[in-house]
């Protein structure tokens, strides 16, 4: 397995870790043992009160730029400079287009599960928690995505309540 392969499966760990506790904490609802599935199968599975439950999870990035910068590449000074400009302007209309593109490609991808949830990691220095509750309505959920429900750590360590972007049940 190849070394970002690896750094990919330590973060999709640790989003579920940090989800299932903060779920647990926040519903009181028992979420336990996280495993990693196989492609075709969403990213990682668990067990919610005894009922098996798979999870896709993805990162959300202002762009591939800071996603670069947040996993600790190498950044020219150009891009370093774009960066800075961007944490300056923070807007609306930036968090609506980068959660729609990742929206976009999750919905895309078919999955191998009976139920799965989605579940989306701020991993970007430029939002905080309200403002993903202000979203509200404006959530760009697309069309014949295969998700029961569409969850949100909105902080990088989990401390927030997770915040539930969409539901198939209204």
């Amino acid at each position: 397995m190849s070394e970002s392969e690896l750094e990919k499966l330590r973060l999709e760990h640790e989003a579920a870790r940090l989800f299932l506790r903060a779920y647990e904490r926040e519903y009181h609802i028992p979420m336990r043992h996280i495993w990693h599935n196989e492609p075709a199968k969403p990213d990682v599975s668990c067990y919610m009160n005894d009922e098996r439950l798979d999870i896709e999870i993805a990162h959300l990035y202002a762009n591939e730029h800071e996603a670069m910068a947040v996993l600790g590449r190498p950044l020219s000074l150009d891009i370093q400079r774009q960066l800075a400009q961007l944490a300056l302007n923070p807007s609306c209309e930036q968090l609506e287009q980068a959660l729609s593109r990742l929206l976009e490609a999750k919905a895309k991808k078919t999955y191998d599960s009976k139920r799965v949830w989605l579940l989306i990691r701020n991993a970007s220095t430029l939002w905080q928690h309200d403002d993903f509750v202000h979203l509200g309505a404006h959530l760009p959920v697309p069309k014949g995505h295969e998700f029961e429900q569409i969850w949100l750590l909105s902080d990088w360590l989990g401390q927030e309540a997770p915040i539930q972007l969409w539901s198939s049940h209204g």
